[in-house]
């Protein structure tokens, strides 16, 4: 019988054997470059090797998975590295300086609304060569023309506008030189646009001035808004503006989320649209031969979508937009792809096909994207406007040292502007005589809405699907 030996005999002696036994070092785990990395890897790396500090925006590169991203490195060549990189998942990069003045790059999803200004100049080079003369420019205008129409879509929505809307005028009250009255105007069914009407004292007949507003905080209630505003009808025309859609009291109905939808860029355009009908059909001192539109930043671009929509506009000035390398980032201004009319354009070239040879004028300045007016778009414009001698009808001003703004020194040219162009009184053009009123002053409804108004997004979407 086999000698039974404890087990506490074994186990010490099983101890004593594995002390014999080299111990095997640990496997850490290699980053394979056969094998799906994440792109903040990559990118820490590409830091190191050309350093540089690179940030990214509007994505988390941690959830991005690049394949062979070892491979994509071109130790040459920073630019083709970054492109070999992030253009196979559909980012792109751009080139500035940190405060310590080292290289950074910026690496953000692809942007379809913004290009380079090298890009830019490329495209308005590209537009010119289609056209050298005032025939051929007219045959390119008629196809712009008709192709961005046809990319707003707005047909059912003209089809849809309520035939005897609902409106509701506040009460007129009296400042100094001038007059405002609120209004809500129902277009599509319990869809309302609200905004405010800035009269003159003077007799008329008086030019027609319509604003849409821009996305700067407060939107139209903000005081620049309505210092212009006010003075425009100081100075002896009637001006109205509107709320920009699902902001002010459009976000009472629908909610703020509403403006970030692709039918945003519509329902704008029909409230430019329908406000501009409504006026001039129900005012008797409104002289539509002297019609004229203005807007800042996103409101430049509904000022533009009103022209391309409605030919009686006399003037237009756009202010601190509508360049060729930047479509504007909200749905409200891109969500419709207008600028892929006639096989590729751009705002400037939609610009001149809306109002050449009639008055316009462009505000820019140094502090935003239209810092290349001056030298890329605005002699673009002028060569067109040329076509028909009219050079001198297309102006730009230029404010080098601003920012992003319709501030006072931009608001003055487009005062001196429309004083020319629509016969107003420039002597009148004192904003220390207009009364800035607060914002429940300037709405048209008070505690609750109309009765039959939309109460929210799915409301409205459910009424849109309607008239598809």
């Amino acid at each position: 019988m086999p000698m039974q030996l404890p087990i506490r005999i074994l186990l010490r002696g099983l101890f004593a054997l594995c002390s014999l036994i080299p111990m095997c070092p640990v496997a850490r785990p290699v980053s394979d470059p056969m094998h799906p990395q994440p792109l903040s890897t990559v990118l820490q790396e590409t830091e190191r090797r050309f350093e540089v500090r690179i940030t990214c925006k509007r994505f988390d590169p941690d959830t991005v998975q690049i394949r062979y991203g070892a491979f994509r490195i071109r130790p040459y060549s920073l630019d083709e590295t970054l492109d070999n990189l992030l253009h196979p998942a559909d980012l792109v990069w751009s080139r500035g300086t940190t405060s310590d003045g080292q290289l950074r790059i910026t690496v953000q999803p692809y942007e379809y609304y913004r290009r380079t200004p090298a890009d830019g100049e490329r495209l308005l080079t590209w537009l010119a060569g289609l056209y050298d003369d005032r025939m051929s420019w007219e045959r390119r205008r008629e196809r712009l023309l008709t192709e961005a129409r046809e990319a707003l879509a707005l047909d059912p929505f003209l089809r849809g506008v309520v035939s005897d809307p609902d409106v509701r005028l506040e009460r007129e009250v009296r400042h100094d030189g001038y007059t405002t009255q609120n209004y809500a105007l129902e277009t599509l069914p319990g869809l309302y646009v609200c905004g405010t009407i800035y009269a003159p004292l003077t007799k008329a007949p008086h030019p027609l001035i319509v604003s849409p507003s821009g996305h700067w905080e407060g939107g139209r209630y903000r005081p620049d808004q309505q210092l212009r505003m006010a003075t425009f009808a100081r100075m002896g025309a009637v001006a109205v503006d509107m709320d920009i859609f699902g902001w002010g009291e459009s976000e009472r109905q629908v909610g703020r989320e509403a403006h970030t939808r692709p039918y945003a860029m519509q329902l704008q355009a029909l409230w430019s649209k329908c406000v501009t009908d409504w006026v001039v059909a129900s005012r008797r001192d409104v002289d539509t031969r002297r019609m004229a539109v203005t807007g800042g930043s996103g409101g430049a671009t509904h000022a533009l979508l009103l022209a391309l929509l409605d030919d009686r506009f006399a003037a237009l000035a756009p202010v601190v937009h509508l360049v060729s390398h930047f479509d504007g980032g909200c749905p409200c201004e891109s969500g419709r792809p207008v600028t892929l009319a006639g096989g590729g354009s751009c705002t400037p070239e939609l610009l001149a096909a809306a109002m050449a040879p009639r008055p316009t004028l462009t505000v820019s300045d140094g502090g935003d994207w239209t810092s290349t007016y001056p030298t890329l778009e605005y002699p673009f414009l002028r060569r067109i406007w040329g076509f028909y001698g009219a050079e001198a009808a297309v102006r730009n001003v230029h404010f080098a040292d601003e920012r992003h703004d319709y501030g006072a020194n931009k608001r003055r040219a487009v005062y001196a502007f429309f004083a020319e162009t629509l016969g107003l009184d420039l002597a009148q053009a004192d904003e220390s005589r207009v009364t800035l009123l607060p914002e429940p002053a300037l709405q048209s409804f008070g505690d609750e809405l109309p009765e039959g108004a939309l109460r929210s997004r799915a409301e409205l979407e459910r009424m849109l699907e309607k008239l598809k």
